[in-house]
């Protein structure tokens, strides 16, 4: 089955418990594929609450109308910080994020791109690539995450800038000529 069948199947499920499906990974295997899917609420948080209800509506669903062959682990998650960009219209509400992209088939010699999102006119998406515009059709885009910034989010002290070099003395150094830098001080036997 392909990702858009998929998705028609999961999305009305997800939206008669109040949350929205983000966008799915499907990784077909011989022995166990993997199902994940992606909730989110505009509003508030993703629960684990969320997680397990959809998880149980979705199991009952996906029972009756067998979409996938073989056996599979179904995954409900939240998008988390590093959060995955399914649609142009995601990557339209995140203009001005950085966001990390790998694409089907190169774009101007490149198949990962990493930058800020510039913006998004139809299906196109322009990344801000070392300060070069590149423009990707959506189509082409094999995944992409955002890059979070933990240090505007508070969970990550920021950097400092570097020092002037020689101005210092090295830590652990010894007073004694012959120490080496970081072996502790040999004091004389009395």
């Amino acid at each position: 089955m392909k990702d858009d069948e998929l998705i028609q199947l999961i999305n009305p499920v997800v939206a008669d418990l109040g949350l929205e499906c983000l966008g799915i990974e499907y990784a077909p295997s011989r022995g166990n594929s993997l199902l994940r899917i992606y909730i989110d609420h505009q509003e508030r948080p993703i629960t684990i609450d969320d997680c397990e209800a959809v998880s149980r509506e979705l199991s009952a669903q996906l029972d009756v109308n067998d979409p996938i062959s073989g056996r599979y682990t179904l995954e409900v998650s939240s998008p988390g910080l590093d959060r995955p960009l399914f649609t142009p219209a995601q990557f339209a509400r995140f203009i001005g994020e950085k966001a990390k992209v790998s694409l089907n088939l190169p774009v101007e010699g490149r198949r990962r791109l990493q930058g800020a999102i510039r913006a998004v006119d139809g299906d196109r998406i322009t990344i801000d690539q070392d300060g070069v515009d590149i423009v990707v059709a959506h189509d082409n885009v094999q995944k992409a995450r955002i890059v979070p910034d933990y240090v505007a989010l508070g969970l990550a002290p920021e950097k400092k800038p570097a020092g002037k070099a020689g101005a210092q003395s090295k830590p652990g150094a010894s007073k004694a000529g012959n120490a080496k830098p970081g072996a502790p001080e040999r004091k004389p036997n009395k």
